[in-house]
């Protein structure tokens, strides 16, 4: 039995009618929207969009919290599938604490935008035709908000879009920023970027002021694609401010994306101090310096990585932060492998190019500093310093010195609020250590300054070394410590009213005799050695102390006795750090019977830059007239005993001499008093008369050779 054959007609069921009613509405749906579309689309470009101008200026005002405004023709319009937008005379508002009335202003805006971007993703412009841009950016004084950001509407920050195509012609940038205290105005050279190239490089240059330095810059942006596509925009730069030149490059995510992005600068000039000094940081001169480093900006900082250069004769490397907050702030980890002397000459008040060329006394002068003065007299500069903090701590290797010795510098300086500290300042000098705290406090008026200088055991054979003598047979030591306190806004002026203690203490060692003898003027034991070839036989030093009491700038000898093996040498007057005077005498009383002993003190005189000595003094005077005289009455014989020395001077007890005490804790080695150094004055009253004591031991030592 066959079965009947199924038509094509009954195969296909018709929809029910419900169904089909529904697909009517929504085919006419469809229909109608791509008619509405369509004819808005051509009512639009029939149009330009001309009406629109109105209602694009509401509704975007709405949007950015600003008024946004079109001077001139206005259009908007798909052509045909792309959004037209034109618009002459174009403008945005800035807000109203700006300086200037428009963020955004340009005589002619031509461009054609991808429509689905404006819904999704990125927006991207096909081409942008820009003519007669004017672009104002500025942060508030607060510095918490800027034009460009539209924070007072709670917008985002405004995005370049992605543009493929551009054209940009007299075009200028404004940039003020308050806290850093900047303002520049820039002109953008024309830009032709066609199919994400660029013809040529993108140029800017223009002029500006940093603080109160003005300054001039050109830029430059090359790029493989649009400059403003948020592509790869090679930056080169270079800035001339103050005597210096400043170069910046590096590769840019964007046009004007710098945060986050590494960049590589370099700086040159006749002195880094004039750099710093553009942002309001106080530095000391510095000899000519060429400084590379890597440059990270990050919010408020500006990170220096890889650090490296030279400044003078000398080298530098490590890192440096500016931070540029509330309060501006340096922070920085220095190296340097060999510093030159001069180079380190700033450091206490002298121009090094001064230093360099005409000497200490001619920097000094340079200064402000009188006559024979070496201390230099600059202020400190009270106010730059309580502007900014700063923090640094410097290791120095090597320091190129032809006198002392001096290596493995380690210095630790903050500044707080115009509190300037070097505590700790530690460094090795001839064999020896140095430790050192000073502090400038200008937060008083006049800043309260101290100095605490440590020196430990040093061989004094090393340290004098450097100034001519050979070291060759001396094993003494020297060790010692500075504590004074004084006001003033100049080394000059703190030192010159500064009240403390100098205490240099000699344990026993050994000195080459040739020096000892000379000192002491002992013409005798030194003819005698020199004859038996003796002459560089060590002296035992037994113990020896170089003490000074400092008041308000006057420094007393307190005491200064040192007991070698056959001698005591004494000393007595003292110094000024008001005028850098020296009055000094130095006698050597001999332990032993000596002939052709001078048995007279020996002066030092003069001032700090130009000490003299004095080694006929008066009473050398009076001792070969008395030997003349002696000579004429008596015989040849009889004038030998005014050079006699019969060698009564009393061995030192070292305990106080070790301990630094002062003079009215000085005994002899039996536990006696002694009557010949004086208590922290000089060896003269105040009338210019010699003291009762050192008179009546002049007296004593005269009479005893009869």
């Amino acid at each position: 039995m066959s079965t009947p054959a199924i038509t094509q007609d009954a195969a296909v069921a018709p929809l029910p009618v419900h169904k089909r009613r529904w697909f009517r509405i929504a085919r006419n749906v469809v229909l109608g929207i791509v008619a509405t579309l369509f004819l808005i689309w051509l009512v639009l470009y029939i149009t330009k969009g001309r009406f629109l101008k109105h209602p694009f200026e509401s509704i975007t005002t709405k949007l950015v919290g600003r008024p946004v405004k079109v001077q001139g023709d206005f259009q908007l319009y798909f052509a045909p599938l792309q959004i037209k937008f034109y618009a002459e005379g174009l403008s945005v508002a800035n807000p109203q604490w700006a300086t200037k009335p428009n963020l955004f202003q340009a005589q002619k805006v031509d461009t054609r935008i991808a429509p689905l971007s404006l819904i999704f993703g990125k927006r991207r412009l096909y081409w942008l035709d820009l003519t007669g841009g004017a672009i104002d950016l500025e942060w508030n004084a607060a510095h918490t908000t800027n034009t460009w950001t539209f924070a007072d509407t709670g917008g985002k920050p405004f995005e370049i879009p992605r543009i493929d195509r551009a054209t940009v012609a007299g075009t200028t940038v404004r940039y003020i920023d308050p806290q850093m205290r900047l303002a520049t105005d820039l002109a953008i050279d024309t830009v032709t970027a066609l199919d994400k190239t660029i013809g040529k490089a993108v140029g800017l240059r223009g002029t500006g002021r940093i603080r109160d330095t003005p300054f001039r810059v050109v830029a430059q942006l090359l790029s493989p694609d649009a400059t403003v596509n948020r592509g790869e925009n090679k930056l080169t730069l270079r800035a001339w401010a103050a005597n210096n030149v400043i170069d910046v490059a590096g590769t840019l995510p964007s046009a004007t994306d710098v945060e986050d992005v590494q960049l590589r600068t370099r700086a040159q000039g006749r002195n880094l101090a004039e750099l710093l000094a553009i942002i309001g940081v106080v530095l000391p001169n510095t000899r000519g310096y060429d400084l590379r480093a890597e440059m990270v900006k990050d919010g408020p900082e500006y990170r220096f990585t890889h650090l490296a250069g030279r400044f003078g004769n000398s080298d530098l490397a490590g890192r440096l932060t500016v931070t540029n907050g509330e309060r501006l702030r340096l922070d920085s980890v220095l190296a340097t492998r060999s510093l030159d002397i001069v180079d380190a000459a700033p450091f206490i008040g002298y121009n090094p190019d001064i230093v360099a060329t005409k000497g200490a006394m001619a920097a000094a002068a340079a200064t402000g500093a009188g006559p024979t003065r070496i201390m230099p007299d600059a202020a400190l500069p009270v106010a730059e310093l309580q502007r900014f903090d700063a923090g640094l701590k410097w290791t120095i290797g090597d320091i190129k010195s032809k006198n002392v010795p001096v290596s493995n510098v380690d210095l630790t300086l903050s500044l707080d609020h115009g509190k300037l500290a070097l505590s700790p300042l530690t460094f090795a000098m001839a064999r020896g250590n140095v430790a050192s705290d000073i502090v400038f406090d200008t937060r008083a008026r006049p800043a309260a300054d101290s100095y605490d200088i440590r020196l430990s055991p040093t061989p004094m054979g090393r340290l004098l070394a450097g100034y001519g003598v050979d070291e060759s047979g001396t094993s003494g030591t020297i060790k010692g410590r500075i504590q004074l306190a004084g006001r003033g806004d100049t080394i000059h002026d703190s030192l010159a009213s500064a009240t403390g203690r100098i205490a240099f203490v000699m344990p026993s060692g050994s000195f080459w005799t040739r020096n000892v003898q000379l000192s002491e003027l002992d013409i005798g034991t030194f003819i005698q050695k020199m004859f038996e070839h003796k002459l560089k036989e060590p002296v035992q030093i037994n113990c020896g102390l170089i003490g000074f009491t400092v008041r308000d700038g006057i420094a007393a000898a307190d005491p200064i006795l040192i007991d070698t093996q056959k001698n005591v040498i004494l000393g007595r007057g003292g110094f000024s750090f008001k005028n850098e005077s020296l009055d000094m005498a130095f006698r050597a009383d001999g332990k032993k019977f000596s002939i052709f002993s001078g048995q007279s003190p020996v002066g030092l005189n003069g001032y700090f830059a130009k000490p003299g000595i004095d080694v006929i003094s008066p009473e050398l005077v009076g001792r070969a007239g008395a030997g003349i005289g002696l000579g004429v009455v008596a015989s040849p014989l009889a004038a030998i005993l005014a050079f006699v020395d019969i060698g009564d001077a009393k061995s030192a007890q070292c305990g106080p001499v070790l301990a630094g005490a002062h003079a009215a804790a000085m005994r002899t080695k039996g536990g006696k008093p002694r009557d010949d150094v004086g208590n922290g004055t000089t060896s003269k009253t105040e009338s210019g008369k010699e003291s009762p004591a050192v008179k009546q031991k002049q007296k004593k030592k005269f009479l005893g050779i009869f």
